[in-house]
């Protein structure tokens, strides 16, 4: 058996396609203002391929570059008149920011209803709870390659490996709303390959070249690769050992062609959502659509719903 390659960048350009024809319906250009503090190489990298894609979909879209050196106050000022900004839907800090500052005030700065990469402690609380928020993009983006692969989510076992509060965390929530019974796994889990093999979804996001080996996974297991690392012969790649794992998962992503292109999509489509809410448009947003687990996360905790399964 070999593996079915999931292509996140055939299944991003088809969701960019989709935020696009929104766009394109709506009365207005959604406004995303994308901040980028310093010169950190990946950054700049990361930043121009936002840049491009909220372009090419027809977004107003904007970077506001600043010297390394800003201040925090200069920033928090920033962040401030894009929240007064009425033009302005989506704003994002990209990370990390340059040490003198404090990334958790200026997440928390950021108006939570403009939050496009849904860090702000009110999106986080919001997804916890089962409400309607903004998603943090690459859990999003994860969550629409599951479904254009044709998982079963419901009643599956997924164990994410990772918890970190930008993607393990929210991507184990997203899980649960979709009925998988899931496993948040680390470093400091028992046993973490035996964890591993249990698992019918494996959602490697720890930052480690290779830790994912054949023998940690469950013959047929669908295999999503969050990680992004590079070698020491600079060769990219993902936190499992893709070539090893192809004879035994039932499908997996790439690194690079697999999540990445999808968390660009999310943030598309977060800022689409984002300014349809403000701007009261019925046509804004296409996540509740794409990914149904949201559906199930907006009426998990209904008014008249029993006590939580």
């Amino acid at each position: 058996m070999t593996a079915r390659i999931i292509d996140g960048k055939a299944i991003a350009a088809a969701l960019r396609e989709t935020i696009a024809t929104r766009i394109a319906a709506q009365p207005y250009r959604p406004g995303l203002a994308v901040i980028l503090v310093g010169e950190d190489a990946a950054s700049t990298v990361y930043v121009r391929n936002k840049d491009r894609a909220a372009k090419a979909a027809g977004l107003n879209a904007s970077t506001i570059r600043l010297p390394a050196e800003t201040s925090q106050a200069s920033l928090l000022a920033t962040i401030q008149s894009l929240n007064d900004d009425p033009d302005i839907d989506g704003i994002l800090v990209q990370l990390p920011l340059p040490p003198h500052i404090a990334t958790d005030a200026i997440i928390r700065a950021i108006d939570p209803a403009k939050d496009v990469d849904g860090f702000h402690p009110d999106n986080v609380a919001a997804l916890a709870l089962g409400a309607p928020s903004l998603v943090p993009c690459t859990p999003s983006g994860v969550m629409h390659l599951l479904h254009a692969a044709g998982t079963n989510i419901s009643g599956a076992r997924a164990v994410v490996l990772g918890r970190s509060n930008i993607v393990g965390r929210p991507m184990a929530a997203l899980l649960l709303a979709a009925d998988a019974t899931t496993t948040i796994a680390h470093s400091r889990t028992a046993n973490l390959p035996d964890e591993c093999r249990r698992a019918d979804i494996l959602i490697a996001a720890v930052g480690r070249a290779n830790m994912v080996t054949a023998d940690w996974i469950n013959p047929g297991a669908t295999i999503i690769d969050v990680g992004i690392n590079r070698t020491p012969d600079g060769t990219l790649t993902g936190d499992v050992d893709f070539a090893a794992a192809l004879p035994t998962a039932g499908a997996i992503t790439p690194v690079p062609g697999g999540v990445g292109p999808m968390t660009i999509a999310c943030l598309l489509d977060n800022t689409l959502l984002a300014a349809g809410r403000r701007r009261g448009s019925k046509a804004g947003g296409s996540s509740s659509g794409a990914i149904p687990a949201m559906k199930s996360i907006a009426g998990t905790f209904g008014s008249s719903a029993p006590e939580p399964r």
